[in-house]
């Protein structure tokens, strides 16, 4: 890990935040890198079930990538893997959720993009800013499976940035909160998910994905797989078992 992004732990739930605000917090090489790492810890950490990823301060979550450094590297096609980008260049079973407290722009958008659950403050606002610059946008090839394909196409030909509550009513975002609120609102849904069967939830996440890829009747075929092994774990004997007894079921996740 780096001085520029924080990995911390606070029950189950692992936080991830990028720490230049006098930058917003923007995609530095360092940025990059830490935010590579952090991923990689978190899914290997046993003692994190959910995973937030936020900024520090209050003015960007993320403002997307270091046009000064870009400028001084002289960068032209940016490979895939340059940023991770959760389901396409690195895989993260677990939950991850985005806790957007101010500009998502560019690379930041992508980050909140490509995390399965979204909250923001309602200061919070969105941009696919690339169109600004010059610069490309094809991370954004499943925007359209997130919101309607005329918004997509309005946020990558226009560039211009969205509120907090517009995201929210187009299905980009979750939940709008307080900004004051949002670190504790962003904890309490994570460790709503940390409290569920474990397998039950990797096996969701999972299931989610699949109308995006396949036919209706091949993605059934595959949630049936999915699925399997969670009805035939202890876990599934022990939920209605717990209910039964009036008490909390202890997970095994197995």
């Amino acid at each position: 890990m780096s001085d520029v992004v924080r990995y911390e732990l606070a029950g189950p739930v692992a936080w991830l935040t990028i720490n230049r605000p006098e930058a917003r917090n923007a995609l530095s090489a360092a940025v990059r890198e830490g935010l590579s790492a952090g991923v990689a810890r978190f899914s290997a950490d046993e003692a994190a079930r959910v995973l937030v990823l936020t900024g520090a301060g209050d003015r960007a979550f993320c403002a997307g990538a270091d046009l000064k450094e870009m400028a001084a590297t002289g960068l032209k096609v940016p490979p895939p893997e340059l940023l991770p980008q959760f389901g396409r260049t690195i895989e993260v079973a677990k939950p991850v959720i985005a806790a957007v407290n101010g500009a998502a722009y560019a690379g930041g958008f992508l980050l909140a993009q490509s995390c399965d659950l979204c909250l923001a403050a309602d200061t919070a606002t969105f941009a696919i800013s690339e169109v600004k610059v010059g610069r490309g946008a094809p991370w954004a090839a499943p925007l359209p499976w997130l919101i309607p394909p005329r918004v997509a196409m309005q946020l990558l030909l226009t560039g211009d940035p969205i509120p907090a509550r517009r995201a929210y009513e187009i299905g980009l975002v979750n939940e709008v909160v307080p900004a004051a609120g949002l670190h504790q609102a962003a904890q309490a849904m994570a460790e709503r998910i940390a409290a569920n069967a474990p397998l039950s939830v990797l096996a969701g996440k999972r299931t989610v994905a699949l109308i995006s890829e396949l036919p209706l009747s091949a993605a059934y075929a595959a949630a049936d797989e999915i699925w399997r092994p969670v009805y035939e774990s202890r876990d599934a004997q022990e939920g209605p078992a717990a209910f039964a007894a009036k008490r909390r079921p202890l997970w095994q996740g197995r």
